[in-house]
């Protein structure tokens, strides 16, 4: 891969990560040069990542937010080969009344599904994260969870509000089997009938007591645990919010599983501290990934550094 102009960067024999502004860093790019694309973007204006003008997160507004986004989901359509997959992790917004004057809810990952489909990709389908409503009415005192409020009025209470992966695949050049498109094939042995049948679900339950080890167990994974993430506390900054963490380890491999092979590139534009990256490498995958905030671009060079030293081929 040729030379990408950023503000640092490093290199691993099966990875590369680039701090800068990622529709910098994916302009930079070749055309068809990645296999499968798995992030979870800021959620516009919900959260502070960091006080840099080109961060995402620092918009006024959902509309500013998607404005800036649609740069990046058309290079990472033209990034992508034809027949592979892009998964978006999101939420919709809540809308609070001391900000927006009344409580209800803002179809983020609508706007979302919309930019991706007007670069030409196709929504195929829509993953339901279930999160247990009792820890979230403990952590966010959230009131339309509290009991209380139910009882006085339940018009003002509403479920919890559910984890989104959002699924798009590029069709240019062919359905697959076409030249250029490389499937993604399974053996009964590798993905046997049963996890399929609980993998087909469109809800995925969580676990939220227990962690589970950091190797992969396809064939007995039964829940995504929120708690088994990488440890994002060594790049935090003075001012960090403290709701940030990593996404999900379990709701990576799940999804490297199905839409990758052994040796594929694996994209993330918001790499974090590397979580994506370091799924890809324990799993035989090749990774790029872009950062801009220099605490967590360190963070993840570490993390990718340590997961990548029994690699055995390199790319970059």
């Amino acid at each position: 891969m040729s030379e990408i102009n950023c503000l640092d960067s490093k290199h691993g024999d099966n990875y590369a990560i680039y701090n800068g502004d990622c529709v910098d860093v994916c302009r930079q790019m070749p055309d068809r040069s990645v296999d499968f694309v798995v992030y979870s973007p800021p959620f516009a204006n919900l959260y502070t990542y960091s006080d840099n003008d080109r961060d995402m997160g620092n918009t006024v507004d959902e509309h500013s937010f998607i404005a800036h986004y649609r740069y990046l989901a058309h290079e990472l359509t033209r990034m992508l080969r034809p027949g592979r997959m892009i998964a978006v992790h999101c939420f919709d917004l809540p809308r609070f009344k001391y900000k927006h004057g009344y409580t209800g809810i803002h179809d983020f990952s609508g706007d979302l599904r919309k930019v991706h489909e007007e670069t030409g990709l196709s929504y195929v389908a829509r993953i339901t994260i279930w999160k247990d409503p009792v820890t979230a009415m403990q952590r966010t005192k959230a009131h339309n969870l509290l009991y209380k409020n139910l009882r006085k009025d339940s018009t003002g209470s509403w479920p919890n509000i559910p984890d989104y992966v959002l699924l798009f695949r590029k069709h240019e050049g062919g359905e697959r089997g076409a030249e250029g498109v490389e499937p993604v094939p399974h053996t009964r042995e590798s993905f046997p009938i049963d996890q399929w049948q609980k993998w087909a679900s469109p809800v995925w339950l969580t676990n939220q007591t227990t962690a589970g080890t950091h190797a992969l167990a396809s064939h007995v994974m039964m829940d995504v645990d929120q708690g088994r993430t990488l440890n994002v506390r060594a790049s935090r900054e003075e001012g960090d919010e403290r709701h940030m963490c990593p996404l999900q380890l379990d709701l990576i491999e799940r999804l490297m599983v199905m839409y990758s092979n052994e040796g594929d590139v694996v994209f993330s534009p918001f790499a974090g501290v590397g979580s994506e990256g370091v799924v890809a490498l324990d799993m035989k995958r090749r990774f790029a990934g872009v950062e801009l905030k220099p605490s967590y671009f360190t963070t993840a060079g570490r993390n990718l550094e340590e997961s990548d030293k029994d690699a055995q081929t390199s790319m970059f």
